[in-house]
């Protein structure tokens, strides 16, 4: 019925013998994004996103037990900017792709199960425009849903917990100022690889017709890339998937930020983008809308495949030579530097709950030995085997003070270290304050690290 009425709107009078003039485009992609959130599954998702994380936030936030094995989430109790994070992170995981595909995934297959393909081409005159307007509807209603999402979760946590100093993932202390920006670009950073799936959504349901299956295409090809990135890849195999992009932000959260993978993960994603969206262009001009019968083709589905394969292979050749860093990117020398370097910065944190005379890093000269799986295991990549000690001095004293750390250490180069005594440095999870019990930043660390990194800094 809409499309019958945008071909029934008044037209400008033109010449009779001139050839009938397309609609315009804003028009057009004002008709496509009314016609898809009309739909009431995108409206129950808008208003999912923009009451369900502020609500969380800020109820989890006030309960004694985090969700301590999620990024930030062991620090939800103590800054509202946590818990934005950790919606973020979730969101990565699994919120985004089957966002992409609930509304790319289906924006072409609609004509198709209704038969209104006809009726549209009439009105609109143009496939061009048809195609842009629908790809520039669907990806503003997927980025509205990632504003929604972050808007409510940061207002959450601020209205919840509060405007306070955040912890990263090398320990430093982020001041609130900061820890906006940061925020806010670390949701900014995501919308690259967003846009990359929802391509992809856009290329399946063009190629797939009126099956359903083109929903899947996106959660489905993100959840084989998430898969690949658990096992221990190439650095240049790793950071050719748009998926790396989804975690790249993390590397925000360190002094200094580690924006290699953050760059490379917006350029590779914006690479993919590029290519699906532009195949599912040619695929979708080529198609006959008078076959009311059309329901895609194998021929097609070999098309659409053979250019991402190709520009996985581009994606990894360009990594591989523009970074330095070779294996997996994770070994001995730059895990022991990250770990010492957030154990210095989390025992000023600990000296200052307990009231004791401040010290700098440069006074403590932390240092950490760490081994994988015992001697006869090369100490390299991902895995739940590592152990460090980690060794400090302090002003005026001669003994050498240890901790030891068990550690498991994941294939994107996050790691998280669980401490193992002494009880008074790192083995309980609380410490005793003037002020009574409080949480003891040194029993678990979060840290991160740098991939792209070819020499351990520290």
């Amino acid at each position: 019925m809409t499309a019958t009425a945008l071909a029934a709107a008044p037209q400008p009078a033109s010449d009779p013998a001139a050839p009938p003039r397309s609609a315009p485009l804003y028009e057009t992609y004002r008709f496509e994004l009314l016609k898809i959130l009309s739909l009431w599954r995108i409206r129950l998702l808008l208003l999912a996103c923009l009451l369900g994380p502020g609500v969380l936030v800020a109820v989890m936030g006030n309960q004694s037990s985090l969700p301590a094995d999620t990024v930030f989430g062991r620090w939800m109790g103590a800054t509202g900017w946590a818990g934005s994070l950790v919606v973020l992170d979730a969101a990565c995981s699994y919120g985004l792709p089957l966002l992409t595909s609930l509304v790319a995934g289906d924006v072409f297959a609609a004509e198709d199960r209704t038969g209104t393909w006809r009726h549209l081409v009439m009105a609109v005159r143009s496939p061009r425009r048809i195609f842009v307007a629908k790809a520039l509807a669907s990806t503003t209603v997927i980025f509205l849903t990632v504003l929604l999402l972050a808007v409510s979760s940061a207002v959450g946590g601020l209205a919840g917990i509060g405007n306070h100093p955040l912890v990263g993932l090398d320990g430093s202390v982020i001041e609130p100022a900061q820890a906006t920006r940061s925020v806010l670009l670390a949701w900014l950073s995501v919308l690259a690889p967003t846009a990359a799936f929802a391509a992809l959504g856009l290329l399946g349901s063009v190629v797939l017709g009126r099956s359903p299956m083109g929903l899947l295409v996106p959660a489905l090809v993100a959840s084989v890339m998430a898969l690949a990135q658990l096992l221990p890849l190439p650095v240049a195999v790793r950071l050719a998937l748009p998926t790396q992009g989804l975690v790249a932000w993390r590397g925000l959260f360190t002094d200094p930020p580690q924006t290699g993978p953050a760059l490379l993960g917006l350029g590779v994603s914006l690479l993919w983008a590029a290519t699906a969206t532009v195949t599912a262009y040619r695929l979708f001009l080529r198609r006959d809308f008078t076959d009311l019968s059309y329901d895609g083709s194998g021929r097609r589905a070999l098309a659409a495949a053979a250019p991402l394969c190709g520009i996985l292979a581009v994606s990894c050749l360009l990594v591989g030579v523009a970074t330095p860093a070779k294996g997996t990117g994770i070994d001995r020398p730059k895990l022991e530097a990250s770990v010492a370097t957030s154990f210095a910065h989390l025992y000023r944190l600990q000296t200052a709950e307990l009231h004791r005379t401040d010290v700098t890093e440069s006074q403590l000269a932390a240092t950490a030995a760490c081994d994988k799986g015992g001697n006869r295991v090369e100490d390299g990549g991902p895995g739940a085997d590592w152990r460090c000690v980690v060794s400090w001095h302090l002003p005026g004293a001669s003994a050498v003070g240890t901790a030891i750390y068990q550690l498991d250490v994941t294939a994107d180069g996050r790691y998280v270290a669980d401490g193992d005594g002494p009880k008074e440095v790192n083995g309980s999870f609380t410490v005793r304050t003037p002020r009574g019990d409080a949480p003891n930043p040194l029993w678990q660390i979060d840290g991160l690290v740098d991939l792209l990194d070819p020499t351990p800094k520290g």
